[in-house]
């Protein structure tokens, strides 16, 4: 089963057992934010990708410059292990680890949880490529991914014991879109995929196929 076919199953289910109205409230906040965020600010393919340094799961930083003198970087901006869809898309990724491996290239994951969430995330999904924090979603924010939850979405997160201030270490209740950038050895994004509709994801197959056209002919 392909990744956009998990994430559809999971959706299906969800729609069936959420609370009254969840369903629709989720629904309507995604069309408002597809009609309202700027994607033409967000950056893409053929950009240069921002530089940055942030810390893992023991706290040891990871920065982009040092990850690109062994190769092409596959970074992916995901809400935090708290959203099952991240998750679902986390394990997809972990499985064509050696296939990035194997193309030269390192595996990243960001988000803006506190490392002891990003630990929890990797153990919990057993997840063995970086899980990075990205406090205040400064890298996020740079990459033009940010926006901020309305009340409606805070409220039914603090029913569901996923208030974000507390997972998250700030009181902005913003997030990133999920995102996942193919970044050549040179530092230009060779692929991006920004999605506005957290319920789809980039497809493992189009991240491999992307580090393929980055080797030597």
């Amino acid at each position: 089963m392909g990744l956009q076919e998990q994430l559809d199953t999971f959706r299906a289910e969800f729609a069936r057992t959420a609370p009254s109205g969840r369903d629709a409230l989720y629904e309507a906040r995604i069309e408002a934010l597809r009609a309202g965020f700027a994607l033409e600010k967000a950056v893409g393919t053929g950009d240069e990708a921002p530089d940055f340094s942030l810390p893992d799961v023991r706290g040891n930083p990871v920065s982009l410059p040092e990850l690109l003198q062994y190769g092409p970087v596959v970074l992916t901006f995901y809400r935090g292990g708290w959203c099952p869809y991240c998750n679902i898309q986390l394990r997809a990724y972990q499985t064509i680890l050696p296939e990035i491996g194997a193309l030269g290239a390192r595996l990243v994951a960001v988000s803006p949880q506190l490392p002891d969430g990003s630990l929890t995330t990797a153990e919990t999904n057993a997840l063995t490529f970086d899980a990075l924090s990205d406090a205040g979603n400064s890298v996020a924010r740079r990459f033009g991914l940010v926006y901020a939850l309305p009340d409606d979405l805070r409220e039914a997160l603090r029913s569901n014991n996923k208030a974000l201030p507390t997972i998250n270490g700030d009181g902005s209740w913003e997030l990133p879109v999920p995102a996942t950038d193919v970044i050549a050895s040179d530092g230009h994004i060779a692929l991006a995929s920004i999605k506005v509709d957290y319920r789809k994801r980039l497809e493992p197959d189009a991240i491999l196929a992307a580090l393929t056209s980055l080797r030597p002919v």
